[in-house]
């Protein structure tokens, strides 16, 4: 008899902020990335740094995301047009905002199931 795939457990952010998250009660400095629900460090620290190649893990995941949740840092801003139309070309949707409101909007929109990627700057 087989198992069925095993449920999600997606981490939780519990804290931002002082240059880093608190993941599932883990310090993490630095921007994170999170890809079917495995937190990993993310290079970008800034508007200068997000480029279509800075979200190449994601491309990479395939069918595991279906939009990227992107925190711009301490305030919102439009993302470059290079990384909207790149996300645009791979079938990705984009939602962005602080990264305080994308942290909160992760923890429920994964509570919920949704398949994303959280990329989240540091503030």
């Amino acid at each position: 008899m087989s198992q069925g795939p095993a449920p999600r457990q997606p981490p939780s952010i519990d804290a931002w902020g002082g240059g880093g998250f608190r993941v599932s009660g883990v310090w993490r400095p630095g921007s994170l990335l999170v890809i079917d629900d495995q937190p990993q460090d993310w290079a970008v620290v800034g508007l200068a740094e997000l480029t279509p190649e800075a979200f190449a893990p994601v491309f990479a995941a395939g069918g595991a995301v279906e939009f990227v949740l992107l925190g711009m840092g301490l305030a919102n801003a439009l993302p470059p047009r290079p990384v909207r139309d790149a996300l645009k070309a791979a079938g990705l949707g984009l939602e962005f905002m602080s990264t305080e409101a994308a942290a909160r909007t992760y923890n429920v929109l994964a509570s919920e199931g949704r398949r994303m990627a959280a990329a989240l700057i540091a503030v």
